[in-house]
């Protein structure tokens, strides 16, 4: 049984909601623990709606995983780094990260469990080795945990955010300044709960972003580094600056006339400090052929 103590820095409203704001459990993950027993404050019992205070000690004992009833398929992965504690993978798009909302296979996750020799527990039979996410229409690099040790170093990095992610984009339309600061709350919409919004409550979201080329066509290709990890981050702020990524139909236009299978988003390098040397390591994965071919048709830059 792995341990993690965490030590709230100020007040949250929600035990659950705080132990999902640092760590890389979901909130019904954290929810299923504290039911359990398996979360105290300062040595006590704990609740799922108890307040969080300064200076609170949360103590989250995770159980020893379960075997994973997932099937290994072989999925074709492009690999771009792996040794006996971590694997760095350039996903392709329209793969689906893990089991699901019906998806039961085809999955990155029944990938992994073909290709690697180990996978971390942590995160349950459904998503073993899987710290963090990007859609599955998004391209791009992620990082893959091999065992529970990587798993919490890689997941404290994500929540102290010493772990870069950068992602470019192609987005509709020209953008004005050249770089800024998106810092909203983003939550559930409304509208449809499958969507996410810019919104006055919910989690706060922090996008840095700097434009890299300007086309005389109408498009921005645009730099996004992220400083959190909400769902659907980048695509929410995009459309948030009036500048929606090109290719998102959830997003944006459904209506895009390069033929797209999802959005023109692609996590390009990923930084990180090795869990077990400590060592600094940067990949970066190029833009994908269908991504460079829409860039090459877009003519001259302003």
């Amino acid at each position: 049984m792995d341990r993690q103590i965490l030590v709230s820095e100020g007040d949250f409203p929600r035990l659950d909601s705080f132990i999902a704001e640092n760590t890389e459990l979901t909130r019904s993950h954290a929810q299923k623990l504290i039911e359990g027993g398996f979360v105290s404050v300062n040595g006590g019992e704990a609740k799922s709606k108890r307040a969080v205070k300064k200076g609170d000690v949360i103590t989250v004992d995770l159980p020893e995983p379960e075997e994973v009833s997932l099937e290994p398929e072989n999925i074709p992965l492009d690999i771009i780094y792996e040794d006996s504690s971590i694997a760095v993978i350039n996903k392709q798009q329209g793969l689906t990260v893990h089991a699901g909302n019906g998806v039961k296979s085809g999955t990155l996750v029944n990938a992994l469990l073909y290709h690697l020799d180990s996978l971390s527990g942590i995160n349950g039979v459904i998503r073993p080795g899987i710290v963090h996410r990007i859609d599955k229409d998004t391209s791009g690099l992620l990082v893959v945990a091999k065992n529970d040790k990587a798993h919490i170093s890689l997941s404290k990095q994500i929540a102290e955010k010493t772990c870069g992610r950068t992602y470019l984009a192609l987005l509709s339309g020209v953008m004005g300044k050249d770089e800024g600061r998106i810092e909203t709350y983003i939550d559930r919409s409304p509208k449809d709960r499958t969507m996410m919004a810019v919104s006055a409550k919910g989690r706060l979201a922090v996008t840095d972003y700097k434009v890299i080329k300007r086309y005389k066509a109408g498009y921005t290709l645009c730099e996004f580094r992220l400083k959190t990890g909400r769902t659907h981050q980048i695509r929410v702020h995009a459309k948030h600056l009036g500048h929606p990524v090109v290719g998102d139909k959830t997003y944006g236009s459904k209506n895009c006339k390069f033929n797209l299978e999802g959005q023109l988003l692609h996590a390009f390098r990923l930084e990180l400090d090795h869990p077990d040397t400590g060592e600094r390591m940067i990949f970066e994965a190029p833009l994908p052929e269908y991504f460079t071919k829409v860039l090459n048709s877009l003519g001259e830059e302003i």
